[in-house]
């Protein structure tokens, strides 16, 4: 008997997955850098996250990650307000064992200046995973 739940203090989303593209924007945020009174006391949603995962509950930080084509941008730090694990279904509706997906919500609690979004990238990400 055993577990097969994640526990994660990093959430890793693509913009299908619910990243929040529409308001950070890498090339924006280079030119005019994003300030966290431009997302405060908005919650974001990410869904279809796959397997079974837990992420370190508000008021503990976890670190926002936009995955793109691979490869981890990391944006800064988020709370987590609500989390759901639900079973994955195929088209058909029907489940495949042990095939799970995690979906939740967020509050972005601090924004990287570009430099630091940079070189935290660099630093934090798993080996070849660095968007630059």
């Amino acid at each position: 008997m055993g577990s097969m739940i994640e526990i994660n203090d990093t959430l890793v989303i693509s913009t299908e997955q619910g990243f929040p593209d529409t308001v950070l924007d890498l090339g924006k945020h280079i030119k005019e850098p994003v300030t966290i009174d431009q997302v405060s006391g908005k919650i974001f949603s990410f869904y279809k996250k796959e397997r079974a995962r837990i992420y370190q509950s508000d008021p503990v930080r976890v670190y926002l990650v936009q995955y793109i084509n691979g490869k981890w941008l990391f944006w800064g730090k988020i709370y987590i307000q609500s989390q759901r694990i639900d079973k994955k279904l195929d088209a058909q509706g029907n489940w495949k064992a042990d095939d799970w997906e995690t979906s939740g919500t967020f509050i972005i609690t601090d924004l990287y200046e570009p430099a630091y979004q940079q070189e935290f990238t660099k630093r934090e990400s798993p080996a070849g995973k660095s968007y630059f």
